[in-house]
């Protein structure tokens, strides 16, 4: 089992967390890319990250304006974790890291799609993906 990914050394958080007002906290992400993104109630925008390769998706997690600066401009996904309250660089503890090859938002700006070169397991379970556990689906088959 790997360890969970926790905050980049030398990271400042924020107790307080994101908040509605936009921006999480002061943001160095380009003011254009702020303006397009649609953020919920607490200053965060999902992050869908898939494999480049292969198009598998990993896993998902969130962003406020400075993580995003930060994968941006770093390649190395860099997220909000909600629990902690603080930024955290995937791979930072578990070795399971993520460089970043693409960056896209949909067309409402309230979602990422982030594609990656994944290092190890993106799961914290220790599972490539986070969505190892299907679910049946009784509905009626497509015509």
């Amino acid at each position: 089992m790997s360890v969970p990914d926790s905050p980049a050394i030398g990271v400042p958080s924020d107790p307080s967390g994101p908040v509605a007002s936009g921006s999480a906290r002061p943001s160095r992400l380009d003011a254009a890319i702020a303006a397009r993104l649609r953020r919920t109630a607490d200053g965060l925008v999902a992050a869908v990250v898939r494999a480049h390769d292969s198009g598998e998706v990993l896993m998902v997690a969130w962003m406020d304006d400075e993580a995003l600066h930060r994968t941006l401009t770093t390649g190395r996904a860099t997220y909000w974790s909600r629990s902690r309250r603080e930024y955290w660089v995937k791979g930072a503890t578990s070795g399971h890291h993520q460089y970043v090859r693409s960056v896209a938002l949909d067309c409402d700006g309230d979602a990422l799609l982030i594609s990656v070169d994944q290092v190890g397991a993106a799961c914290h379970t220790g599972h490539r993906t986070c969505f190892y556990t299907e679910l049946p689906v009784t509905a009626p088959e497509a015509l």
